[in-house]
């Protein structure tokens, strides 16, 4: 039964012309599109930090990203100088010269506190607060953690710069939709943005404004700039805080509101979102655009759900044909996963994705 059902959601959906799901989907993609058109040459800069064990992880994610983007990527790719020789040896068989670039930068903290940023959460996670201060030419950046995939071209989390007002400076999504399992509302020992706080594990950011901008605090009256504000910030609150650099990034935006970019859910879909019942209604709705496997989901059996999907863009060789290669063993896989939460609401991990492959054939058939 479940087959027969999947099958026909399958047909029937790719079939469906580009209005499928609906009037909100269209008027996105037309100001995807508009954006695109009045900024054609503008390469998109993608930053990650990876460390440890989390070379295949990182790459998966950079195969996420290039399998559908639209214009020139640029990664900027922050690692431990061992990891350095495999990620050369991985990117420069990627085929895709011109299209992606790449640069390997070093862990580097400022020289005084560098051991205090080290200890704190994780290895090197703590790096991404440096990078308004370290790409000092590169104007805007989006930052993703490791563990990120892309179902749909970056370009389109991109253009929501262009949905900045004048005092935004970076873009996150909520860290939970439902305030009875929200982290911060209920265990937090510090200030966080709005209701549930926000997650760092997606976040765009203008960095011409963050280096620009004065940012209000608790510490004094006078206004800090971005370089200025996280030593105090970590001084002040490093014995309250349990998520480390995301938790000062929530400190610094409950301070400055009015200079955050609140994403919807479905571009950063932890498993959060379905393994207490779904909670992302826009996912629910158009499919998920940013899948988030924090927690290791995709390299234990919790979620089968979300290491399904990493399984099968890992898997993936660049120039295989996406329906036969990828999105069908993909649904077959995820059917097996129905006896979970997450594995209930399967459709909405495929469902953009299925978008997001026609789209790619229909953007090759015009010859673009």
């Amino acid at each position: 039964r479940c087959k027969n059902l999947s099958v026909s959601f399958w047909n029937s959906y790719w079939m469906l012309p580009s209005d499928v799901c609906g009037m909100n989907c269209f008027w996105e993609a037309a100001f995807r599109y508009d954006y695109m058109k009045t900024h054609p040459s503008e390469k998109m800069h993608l930053a990650v930090v990876a460390c440890g064990e989390r070379l295949e992880e990182t790459v998966t994610m950079l195969r996420s990203a290039i399998i559908f983007s639209i214009k020139t990527l640029q990664f900027h790719i922050f690692a431990e100088d061992q990891l350095h020789e495999s990620f050369k040896d991985i990117l420069d068989d990627f085929p895709f010269e011109g299209k992606v670039n790449y640069t390997l930068y070093p862990i580097t903290f400022p020289t005084e506190s560098a051991a205090e940023w080290k200890k704190l959460f994780k290895p090197c996670a703590s790096q991404r607060l440096f990078l308004p201060l370290i790409l000092k030419n590169v104007d805007s950046l989006l930052y993703v953690d490791t563990d990120i995939l892309f179902l749909r071209p970056v370009d389109d989390i991109w253009s929501f710069l262009g949905k900045f007002n004048s005092t935004q400076i970076a873009a996150m999504a909520p860290e939970h939709e439902e305030p009875r399992i929200g982290w911060y509302n209920r265990f937090a020992r510090h200030p966080y943005y709005g209701v549930t706080g926000v997650n760092s594990g997606v976040m765009l950011m203008n960095m011409t404004r963050i280096r620009r901008k004065y940012f209000k605090n608790d510490m004094t009256p006078v206004r800090l700039q971005w370089g200025e504000i996280l030593m105090p910030l970590l001084k002040k609150y490093k014995l309250n805080i349990t998520w480390g650099d995301q938790d000062l990034l929530n400190i610094m935006f409950f301070h400055n509101p009015e200079s955050l970019y609140v994403f919807p859910c479905q571009w950063n879909y932890r498993p959060d979102h379905c393994i207490y019942g779904s909670n992302c209604k826009e996912a629910e709705e158009e499919g998920i655009f940013i899948l988030h496997g924090n927690r290791g989901v995709y390299h234990d059996d919790k979620q089968p759900t979300f290491r399904a999907v990493y399984e099968a863009i890992k898997n993936y060789s660049f120039g295989d044909d996406l329906v036969r290669s990828l999105l069908q063993p993909l649904e077959l896989e995820l059917q097996k996963t129905m006896h979970t939460y997450c594995g209930r609401v399967y459709k909405v991990f495929i469902r953009q994705l299925t978008k997001s492959i026609r789209d790619l054939y229909a953007r090759r058939s015009k010859g673009r």
